[in-house]
């Protein structure tokens, strides 16, 4: 029993020495070994099982893989005068453990260097620019325009500016230009993207008032343009339709003065042929054309409508001849 306490205390402090004697670095990180603040061995970048003394020595982890930084919009004015925002986002990593434990400590603090200097960057790079540039790449071409763009265009041709560097030129001089402040932090920067650029508000509010504006403009240069197309459409149709019934009333008229002759030539070939039948037809066909009902005539004796009835022999005439 004597034995077994001794040797259970002398167990356990076994154990404790050798799990602070070993320590394990995951895939995907790197550590440095410390004594009393100074690096002793290391960097491990590899991951597997290291040996380090126990209780003087300290084990600091950093990460392997790439980092992100994300900035905040700032406002800042072009080479031409254009206030906007500009949103950046940049990936790095570590890649000397000893001099970022030295200089910087914590990936907090590291963001904190990267803020300065990434965003001292974009703003040199943003003000020594155009707005063209820092939105197009120097390979830009427009798409083919569609029917309402081509006719815009008409009223008015667009201004387009050459774009000399473009949007990944500046890009890549900023990462160029961030790049050559970051070792001394034992830090790589990978990359630099602009995630997003918009006009300041105030900017962005007379931008659309005059966008509205412009586009009113030419709204009403359409109508105008359309009522004019219109008035023209009308004026030529009106004309063609006079035309059109001119023509008709010509040809009409021709066919009925045709159709006059004619029907003057048949009532001349049938006078011709039997005059007296002919004014006995025509008296008959004037009789006919009486209006009906009750009717006053004021006629002289020698009328032609009364001469078939002064002809009439008297004794169909009277009233015993009648029914």
């Amino acid at each position: 029993m004597k034995w077994l306490r001794i040797l259970l205390p002398l167990v356990g402090l076994a154990i404790v020495v050798g799990s602070s004697s070993f320590f394990i670095v995951p895939e995907g990180r790197q550590a440095l070994v410390t004594q009393f603040g100074r690096p002793v061995a290391g960097p491990y970048k590899q991951a597997g099982l290291y040996f380090k003394l126990p209780f003087i020595q300290q084990v600091h982890m950093f990460e392997k893989r790439l980092l992100k930084w994300d900035g905040k919009p700032n406002q800042i004015p072009t080479r031409d005068k254009k206030y906007i925002w500009v949103d950046t986002t940049a990936r790095w990593r570590i890649v000397d453990p000893l001099k970022f434990l030295k200089t910087v400590g914590t990936e907090e603090a590291a963001l904190s260097r990267l803020d300065d200097i990434i965003d001292s960057v974009v703003r040199d790079m943003v003000s020594s620019n155009l707005l063209v540039e820092l939105v197009r790449s120097a390979d830009w071409k427009p798409a083919p325009p569609t029917p309402e763009a081509a006719a815009m265009a008409k009223l008015e041709p667009a201004k387009h500016v050459q774009v000399k560097k473009g949007r990944a030129v500046i890009t890549r001089e900023m990462l160029k230009a961030a790049a050559a402040l970051t070792p001394r932090y034992g830090i790589e920067l990978v990359d630099i993207q602009i995630k997003r650029i918009n006009y300041v508000k105030q900017v962005q509010r007379r931008v659309f008032e005059r966008m509205i504006s412009e586009r009113k403009r030419i709204a009403s240069q359409y109508r105008s343009e359309g009522e004019g197309e219109k008035r023209r459409i009308l004026g030529k149709m009106e004309r063609e339709l006079a035309r059109i019934r001119s023509e008709a009333y010509r040809k009409a008229q021709q066919i009925r003065g045709l159709a006059d002759a004619q029907a003057t030539a048949i009532y001349a070939q049938a006078f011709g042929q039997d005059p007296r039948f002919f004014a006995f037809w025509r008296t008959l066909t004037a009789y006919k054309r009486l209006p009906k009902g009750k009717l006053e005539l004021l006629l002289t004796t020698d009328s032609q409508l009364l001469r078939y009835i002064r002809s009439m022999p008297s004794h169909l005439d009277s009233p015993k001849s009648r029914p």
